[in-house]
């Protein structure tokens, strides 16, 4: 964790600047999840990065707490929210399991661009579900390490090593899916903008 904290840290002026690869995309996957929100909803977020997506769903919720491994992300989250005079958001220094969250208190939560990132997925798909309350929504949003093409496959492990990228996990579509549907979620919503990524809304049962 100490690693990629570093990595993201030093990543992080960079990644702010950095524009969105497809916009189109990101407002249609902005849109689907408002359709899960209600005034009242409590949501979290993790991996939040920078705090944009957060900013933008935070009129549409009651409260958003937004976790991140980079201290240096969320100093700039933090004054994205002020600049926005966005007032609903708590930023959080952490991860799941190292921020204190209770089981059952969130009607939502938000893993975007986060999961192929992870190296213990199952633990995290245990995790939201335990964190979110009966019937509650998953929305996901990742890389398919394994479904896309083989040479950028191989690019990785030399930009590793050289440290510019961070550990990736290699699951495709359907073993998320196999991993999601085993801890209990039932896949609602599925889509995918390219081969090599896909949105999920998965809801835990009632």
């Amino acid at each position: 964790m100490k690693n990629a904290r570093a990595f993201w840290n030093k990543s992080a002026a960079r990644y702010a600047k950095s524009p969105i690869r497809n916009e189109s995309a990101y407002q249609h996957k902005l849109a689907i999840t408002q359709e899960y929100f209600r005034p009242d909803s409590t949501v979290l977020e993790f991996g939040c990065g920078t705090g944009s997506t957060a900013i933008i769903h935070a009129p549409h919720v009651k409260h958003i707490v937004a976790i991140d491994i980079s201290d240096q992300m969320l100093e700039i989250a933090e004054q994205k929210a002020r600049d926005a005079g966005t007032e609903n958001i708590a930023f959080r220094q952490g991860t799941l399991e190292t921020v204190a969250l209770e089981e059952r208190s969130f009607d939502a939560v938000l893993g975007l661009n986060i999961l192929h990132l992870l190296e213990d997925l199952e633990a995290t798909l245990a995790k939201v579900h335990s964190l979110l309350k009966p019937g509650g929504v998953f929305v996901s949003s990742t890389v398919l390490i394994g479904d896309i093409n083989f040479l950028l496959r191989m690019v990785i492990p030399p930009m590793q090593m050289l440290g510019f990228a961070p550990y990736v996990n290699r699951f495709g579509k359907q073993a998320l899916v196999d991993k999601l549907t085993d801890t209990g979620f039932t896949i609602e919503r599925e889509w995918q903008p390219g081969k090599g990524t896909v949105f999920i809304v998965a809801r835990k049962g009632e």
